[in-house]
């Protein structure tokens, strides 16, 4: 089981796809209460992320479409339109450190990916 926080401690969990449906290094947007949820896989890993789909620089939902990977050990996203790096584990923007989004817990569970309905930013 895969989740970035305690798992014991979230009431509300959301199945979104099957494992098997991710793609290694290619986000998928989810919907989860209304809120855009992008979704990546790293290669040769089982490690889910889950971060806000909202870029909060370009003020567009397109996160999931950006390039993800490892960036000095770090797992990251790039936003496809200004090109800021995002931490796929906290948020935080590497190119101004004033800026984070938010990441939301996730898990597989008998092969389903769940999201909780809650962030942790």
């Amino acid at each position: 089981m895969d989740a970035l926080t305690n798992t014991a401690e979230i009431e509300s969990w959301k199945s979104v796809c099957q494992f098997d449906d991710l793609i290694d290094n290619v986000g998928v947007c989810v919907l989860v209460n209304d809120k855009q949820i992008a979704i990546f896989r790293l290669s040769d890993s089982r490690k889910l992320y889950a971060i806000d789909n909202l870029d909060p620089f370009s003020h567009a939902n397109v996160l999931s479409r950006g390039m993800s990977g490892d960036l000095k050990g770090q797992p990251v996203v790039a936003s496809p339109i200004y090109k800021q790096h995002f931490n796929l584990n906290t948020g935080q923007c590497l190119e101004d450190e004033t800026v984070k989004i938010p990441v939301y817990p996730i898990r597989t569970v008998n092969g389903k990916v769940q999201v909780a309905d809650q962030s942790e930013t």
